[in-house]
């Protein structure tokens, strides 16, 4: 049975391989979903007798002669909506209006009936051009101002995710929405109803007449705003990132920090009481000893680290084979490379890394690490990133939570693995991945490594 120090030993091993550069081609695929497919053009099978569509699938012309209400020619797209996404959306021209204008554009589910116009069936909505009239899963339309449409006439629908709302345009501007009270996948569809109507349908195969840009981008400050809108003190971000900096030792750093916001908050002088906090007492421990460590470790020089965790910790190396030891005679390794001394790289691998071959967990990291002997100039090979500051980095975060794991006042061992902005971020991510998944799982994935570099979570229609 393990005790405390072991359970925690064990716990950070596994979470310190995981923060590390080599294993996010693992982790992220976790994460990834499949590429979505989108509509390109009519689906012909099977297609409505009542519809002569055209070769290149993308134009309709009614044929029928449009004497009852089951007799509507509709036509679905090749595959549903892609739901992945902020916004989706496609347009349709009206090319002849036929002899009574009936022409309707919108949204219907994949049992939806052939003979029928989109709005007329349940879990569908339809705009239709001869009353102007929105329907929903109903045979009876809704007055929502919209002005009827015609020959020449380019109208849209679209379906935001973010809103769970069905929307419509006329020849590019915005008409409205209707509440989206569906979550199964949906087709864009038209439906048209009197001798010779034709449309042409446009899935994005060139630019549309509706900004659907702009509303993307309403879209994202409308969210944006909201959490502007959010009041919170100044003073709660200011101790995060605190927090944040003592966490991973970043002493240097956190002193300039005070005197660059020393102005707008006052010295931070901890009382006795604060002192005894268990939070605040595991972010200041070691904190002189964790900033060296990470210095030395920036710096490639191994050989210091090793000394120093020896004086000061030396019960974190007593396992040869535990996974500190493992990252720091890696990260030996790959400094002796990046010197390009690949022969005291061989002999070192040979006496210190050698016994760990066979271990599952650390594999991957052990061959990548030994492949960079075979490229001529490792820097630029696909391995490159194990020779770059960032991979140091990691190394220098598991040592730090190493030691940090070595106070005796420490409670709970999870606590020395993130620090509380990063408690934040994965707390950020769990709640936009639940609300994603009240939606049936429609809506823009959200990406948190986009969205802290500065880029939307998205392009264009909010595509992941």
């Amino acid at each position: 049975m393990l005790n405390g120090d072991d359970w925690s030993r064990v716990r950070l091993n596994d979470v310190s391989l995981a923060q590390m550069g080599w294993t996010k081609r693992f982790c992220n695929k976790d994460l990834m979903e499949e590429d979505e497919l989108v509509p390109t053009r009519f689906n012909t099978n099977p297609s409505s007798p009542c519809l002569v569509i055209s070769p290149d699938k993308l134009s309709a012309q009614y044929s029928g002669e449009g004497k009852h209400g089951h007799d509507v020619g509709a036509a679905q797209a090749d595959c549903p909506a892609p739901v992945k996404r902020l916004l989706y959306y496609f347009e349709i021209t009206v090319k002849d209006r036929g002899q009574q204008g009936y022409v309707s554009i919108g949204f219907t589910d994949r049992q939806f009936k052939a003979g029928r116009h989109p709005g007329w069936e349940q879990n569908s909505f339809g705009y239709h051009g001869d009353d102007g009239l929105v329907y929903r899963g109903q045979g009876k339309g809704e007055q929502f101002g919209f002005p009827t449409f015609t020959t020449g006439d380019t109208v849209g629908a679209g379906i935001n995710y973010a809103a769970q709302e069905i929307f419509f345009t006329h020849n590019g501007k915005f008409l409205g929405s209707v509440p989206k009270d569906v979550i199964v996948p949906l087709f864009p569809t038209i439906g048209l109803h009197s001798l010779n109507e034709k449309v042409e349908v446009n899935f994005g195969q060139r630019s549309f007449v509706y900004d659907i840009e702009q509303l993307v981008q309403e879209e994202r400050d409308k969210l944006q705003s909201t959490i502007e809108n959010v009041s919170l003190p100044l003073s709660i971000s200011h101790r995060i990132v605190r927090s944040y900096l003592m966490h991973y030792g970043y002493q240097d750093t956190l002193k300039c920090f005070d005197t660059a916001s020393g102005n707008t908050f006052p010295p931070v002088i901890f009382s006795p009481q604060e002192l005894n906090n268990e939070s605040l007492n595991e972010e200041i421990y070691a904190l002189e000893q964790r900033k060296l460590l990470r210095k030395l470790i920036r710096s490639g020089d191994i050989d210091s680290a090793f000394s120093k965790l020896r004086e000061w910790y030396p019960r974190l190396l007593q396992d040869n084979m535990s996974t500190i030891c493992f990252l720091l005679h890696c990260q030996k390794f790959i400094e002796l490379v990046a010197e390009r001394r690949s022969e005291a790289a061989i002999n070192y691998a040979r006496l210190e890394l050698q016994r760990f071959y066979g271990v599952g967990t650390l594999e991957d990291l052990l061959k990548d690490a030994v492949a960079l002997l075979a490229y001529e100039d490792p820097k630029n090979s696909d391995l490159g990133y194990l020779l770059s500051l960032t991979q140091r980095e990691a190394v220098a975060d598991a040592v730090n939570a190493m030691v940090l794991s070595t106070n005796p006042a420490l409670q709970n061992p999870e606590r020395v693995l993130t620090s509380s902005l990063e408690k934040l971020l994965k707390q950020l991510t769990l709640c936009n991945t639940m609300r994603r998944d009240l939606n049936g799982r429609q809506g823009e994935i959200f990406n948190l490594h986009k969205l802290l570099h500065g880029g939307s979570t998205g392009h264009a229609l909010g595509k992941s």
